[in-house]
This record gives C-alpha cells, structure tokens and sequence, in this order.
C-alpha cells in the first residue's frame, strides 16, 4: 500500500475545442508524455442526504487502467484503486483567510487532498458503505499526462470526457500562468468546475436527465 501526504492541490481546467493543434502545441514546447493515456472510472460516495457536497468535501475511489492493455472497458473491484479526499474549496472557506492562500488569485480552485493507493476497489467500497456513505456519482475518462522542460512539479492532464475534451493544469500559481499562456490560453478562460458541475451543466443545455457520466459502451478512440 502506497501513501501520500496530505497536500493543498491548486489547479484549473480550460477547454480544449481542437485536440489535434493542442497536441502539435505540446510538440512544439518540447512537452513529454510522463503517463501514457489511462482509462479512469471515477466512483463518488455521499451520505443519502448530501451532507458531503453541501460541506463542498469529496471521497472518491479511482480505478485506472492503461487505455492500451485492455479490451472490455468495464470497471473491476478485484483492480487496485486510489481513495482520495478533498476538502472545500479555500476559495469558500475560513482557511482562505491564511496568509499563504490569500496569495492566491480566486480563478484558481485551490483544497485539501490525501490520497491512498490501495489493492482492491471492492475492499474500500464495503467500508465506505459500512460508513454510512454510498455511491453518488460515477464518471470515467481518458487521461494522458504531460510534463514541460523547466517546469518543475507542474502536471499538465489532457482529459477526454463524454462531455468533452478538457485540460488541467496542476501546480503552484506561476507555474500554471506559465504553462497557460505558452499553450495559448488567459486568465479569461480558467476554470474552477468540478468534473460533476461540467456534467451538469452539459445535462441542462441538452435538455437531458443527470446520471452518471458516462463513455457508450466499448468508446477507446482518441
């Protein structure tokens, strides 16, 4: 089992609206793919009332899988996975009142996050529901990491959703700027949304009824 230290997560999503001149960006800087593209299946869990998402905290399970080692896309609980927790955003909390997150612009989503590495999807889920939690949300995507030479712990994530291509940009504040501007994009175009807030919103302007956020089946191309 692998741990992570809590840390404070600072990033912000842009749309990607031509996936083919973003990727010849990256060729242009130089950009190397540190994580070659993931599938991720990404399960929520809630108290039955939705204390956790009025508090603004998140428990999330995290199955990932290389996109290119796989046939069938279904999730498997036998599969290790990744337990994560985010607190509120410091943005909307008395923490933002801290020295250090006072520094930070508010176009930037800024929270608390731990992680852990687990061996076995099915083993958190008996336990999370043992709590008193249950699954709220499920979303999947592909993700394809990148790093950028002179960018030091900044993490740039090409997402494909079912709604969407979109980027993040995780780091500290210059870095983000930095890494923004060179691949074309300004303050104007930040993005603090969650995944399930995206989902939402797409739902309202086709006139759909929200679910989870989901691939059709067998969905594997670029």
């Amino acid at each position: 089992m692998k741990r992570r230290a809590r840390r404070e997560e600072i990033e912000v999503k842009l749309n990607v609206s031509n996936v083919t001149e973003f990727r010849r960006r990256l060729k242009q800087l130089h950009a190397r793919e540190i994580v070659p593209r993931t599938w991720e299946f990404n399960t929520l869990y809630d108290t039955p009332s939705g204390d956790l998402r009025r508090r603004g905290q998140l428990i999330r399970i995290r199955i990932e899988r290389r996109a290119a080692k796989f046939g069938k896309r279904s999730p498997n609980n036998d599969l290790p996975a990744v337990l994560t927790y985010k607190g509120p955003s410091r943005a909307s909390s008395r923490a933002a009142k801290s020295a250090r997150t006072a520094k930070i612009p508010g176009h930037f989503k800024v929270k608390e996050e731990a992680e852990v590495q687990l061996s076995g999807a099915g083993e958190i889920d008996r336990i999370l529901r043992a709590l008193g939690l249950k699954p709220s949300f499920r979303y999947e995507k592909f993700r394809t990491t990148y790093s950028l030479p002179g960018a030091s712990g900044l993490k740039i994530e090409l997402d494909e959703t079912p709604i969407g291509v979109y980027l993040e940009l995780e780091g500290t504040v210059a870095g983000i700027n930095r890494a923004a501007h060179l691949l074309g994009y300004g303050h104007d175009d930040y993005r603090k949304d969650s995944y399930g807030a995206l989902y939402l919103a797409d739902c309202r302007r086709r006139r759909r009824k929200p679910g989870n956020m989901l691939f059709p089946p067998l969905k594997k191309s670029r």
